[in-house]
């Protein structure tokens, strides 16, 4: 028999190159997403945490807003809402046609661009002041001490205040004992806005340090180190390293005082309105509470809540607006950052 040939080796067969799959198409990105109960069911847990915050703020700040339908009806009490006679703006031209309206107006005004421009920057320069001490365990001691006035009451600060400043306080004294005119600072109409912004210093500049601290902590170290390599002093350093990097966290604190404008403290007024008379003394606050409490003029007072609302909600959004203009996030993001 013939000798037949071996058979030939097979080619190894090479394995054939992947190739990458097309990009995904609207319709197939819009099968792959998740259901809002799929997403409910994910997320339940986080859901649950934030739940108690949900509804501290449905009960206290949403439900409540129903309540300014007063401003559009002469309010009852023992009507109610719903049998109360309707009257639609007649309480808001009520409120713009009185004097001490205007006059409430324009001492809230002044009492809160003081305090803006004047007490705004005490806590990021005491921040700052706070963030350069070398040693910790002196700056958790100072960090202490400038956060206790926060839990003190304003009965009790403006008692402090009267014995310093009042007519017969230390200051007083110290004026008669070298001669000079005695000055009563608790009773004179003109200083009493710079006297609100003192207390507000005194009571509030520390706690508002936490904030600006914990945005100091996000910096990155190594960019001082840079900028001290390349010879940037410590001015310049603050100047261009420190302030661009809590610009975010002040602008977001800007726009949330705007918001507050037109809130300027109704407790620490309200303690101090007698002594400085209703011209000085009266703010939008204290204008709501003697016509809604003590006039039983419920209605007036309502629009005029409504008012302040309408505002610092415009303020707020036309704030964050022009934040996103100079290339900030602001208070949120828009849907098109």
């Amino acid at each position: 028999m013939a000798e037949t040939a071996p058979p030939l080796p097979r080619e190894k067969r090479r394995p054939k190159a992947e190739t990458p799959a097309p990009p995904a198409t609207g319709a197939a990105v819009a099968q792959h997403r998740l259901t809002l109960r799929q997403r409910l069911k994910r997320d339940r847990v986080m859901l649950l945490l934030t739940l108690p915050g949900l509804l501290y703020f449905i009960v206290f700040h949403y439900v409540p807003l129903l309540g300014y339908v007063v401003a559009f009806q002469d309010y009852q009490p023992y009507l109610g809402y719903m049998h109360s006679v309707w009257v639609g703006f007649a309480n808001f031209s009520a409120a713009f046609g009185e004097p001490a309206f205007w006059s409430a107006t324009f001492n809230t005004l002044e009492i809160a661009l003081v305090q803006l421009v004047f007490f705004f920057p005490i806590p990021i320069a005491l921040a700052l002041l706070l963030n350069s001490i070398a040693s910790d365990r002196v700056r958790r001691f100072v960090q202490s001490v400038v956060y206790l006035p926060h839990f003190i009451g304003w009965v009790i600060i403006v008692s402090i205040f009267q014995q310093i400043l009042g007519g017969a306080g230390l200051l007083p004294d110290v004026l008669g004992g070298m001669g000079l005119p005695r000055y009563d600072m608790m009773s004179d109409p003109d200083a009493f806005p710079w006297l609100l912004t003192l207390q507000v210093a005194w009571k509030d500049a520390g706690w508002g340090t936490i904030i600006i601290l914990a945005a100091l902590l996000n910096i990155d170290k190594q960019q001082y180190e840079a900028a001290a390599i390349d010879g940037a002093g410590p001015r310049r350093r603050l100047w261009h390293v420190t302030l661009p990097g809590i610009a975010p966290v002040l602008i977001l604190l800007l726009i949330l005082n705007l918001g507050q404008i037109l809130s300027v403290g109704f407790e620490q007024i309200l303690l101090q309105r007698d002594a400085v008379g209703p011209d000085a003394g009266e703010v939008l606050d204290t204008y709501v509470y003697y016509h809604g409490i003590k006039d039983n003029d419920w209605g007036v007072a309502a629009a005029v809540g409504l008012v302040k609302a309408v505002i610092g909600t415009a303020l707020v959004l036309g704030a964050n607006k022009f934040a996103h203009r100079l290339g900030h996030e602001g208070v949120y993001r828009g849907a098109d950052r």
